[in-house]
């Protein structure tokens, strides 16, 4: 192991859950919109947006080549939305991990949808060709309404869009949805059209996490003054809301990051039912449902 990482990372450094093992790279820093109410990732003030120099990424990627070797199997495009990159500097990437990463087998990154309305599906096709797999799509909500309370810049059509490009060039997607986010009074909402924009995409994972504010509320609540958190209890039940109306065909879903409350996971549609009866239970047993207690969940 070296003394010295071969990469320069700019904390904090955010990753899915799900990319544990694998090598970050980062080729942007920050977030190009960063404008999103609910989000304290990349508020510090070291995570101003900028893309890295090239030199310096592939510079990077050699020396970890000449460090890890054959060891590495997955890479993640860091920040926040790597693809806001010219299509040419990231084939300039993954070719770079090709050359120097040749054991490499996915390479994945976040992506808003925006970042995609410059990029055509050949293009996409040409990335997916090179090496990437896999986008992380954070489409929060399905709904307008909710979408606009909390500054997304994004609608369901622009979400949907991004979504249906990536399937057509190839890229599977990870989308994740914000239990919660629409609070008490646009719960329904924010369920059914969630539910809507994931049978419309039909993405190969989903993911719902639980709307959460380490840093305080005052940035969200400026934009969503009415906002009312959802209860465990209440959660639960805008999941089964949410959980009831899709129409699935192989989709791998986790409800198992560290904010959320209860543990759900499962492929859809074959494990709806047996989804829907664990919220079931917890919803009319919460006494003896297998909630994580407060102190257990990470934010």
């Amino acid at each position: 192991m070296p003394t010295t990482i071969p990469i320069r990372y700019v904390n904090p450094v955010f990753r899915p859950p799900s990319e544990a093992d694998s090598l970050i790279i980062p080729v942007t820093d920050g977030c190009s919109w960063n404008q999103c109410t609910y989000c304290e990732m990349y508020t510090a003030p070291q995570k101003k947006f900028r893309a890295r120099d090239e030199a310096e990424v592939l510079e990077s990627i050699r020396r970890c080549g000449e460090v890890y070797g054959r060891g590495i199997r997955r890479v993640f495009l860091a920040d926040g939305d790597a693809l806001v990159l010219p299509t040419r500097r990231l084939m300039a990437v993954l070719a770079a991990i090709r050359e120097h990463l040749p054991a490499v087998r996915r390479v994945s990154s976040y992506c808003l949808p925006r970042n995609l309305r410059k990029k055509s599906v050949a293009e996409l096709t040409e990335l997916a060709a090179a090496g990437l797999v896999l986008a992380y799509v954070g489409a929060e909500s399905g709904d307008d309404g909710v979408l606009e309370k909390v500054s997304k810049g994004e609608t369901y059509a622009s979400t949907c869009d991004a979504l249906h490009k990536l399937h057509q060039a190839g890229i599977k997607r990870s989308v994740m949805l914000l239990n919660g986010l629409g609070g008490s009074q646009l719960s329904a909402q924010h369920a059914m059209n969630s539910a809507r924009l994931a049978n419309e995409t039909q993405p190969e994972f989903l993911a719902t996490l639980v709307v959460s504010f380490p840093d305080g509320e005052t940035r969200f609540r400026a934009g969503f003054p009415e906002w009312e958190p959802l209860s465990p209890h209440e959660l639960c039940v805008e999941m089964q809301h949410f959980i009831s109306a899709l129409e699935l065909r192989r989709t791998v879903f986790r409800s198992d990051h560290a904010s959320n409350w209860l543990v759900l996971k499962g492929t859809l549609g074959a494990e709806k039912q047996r989804l829907l009866d664990e919220l079931q239970v917890a919803i009319a047993h919460p006494e003896t449902a297998h909630f994580r207690p407060a102190w257990a969940r990470g934010l």
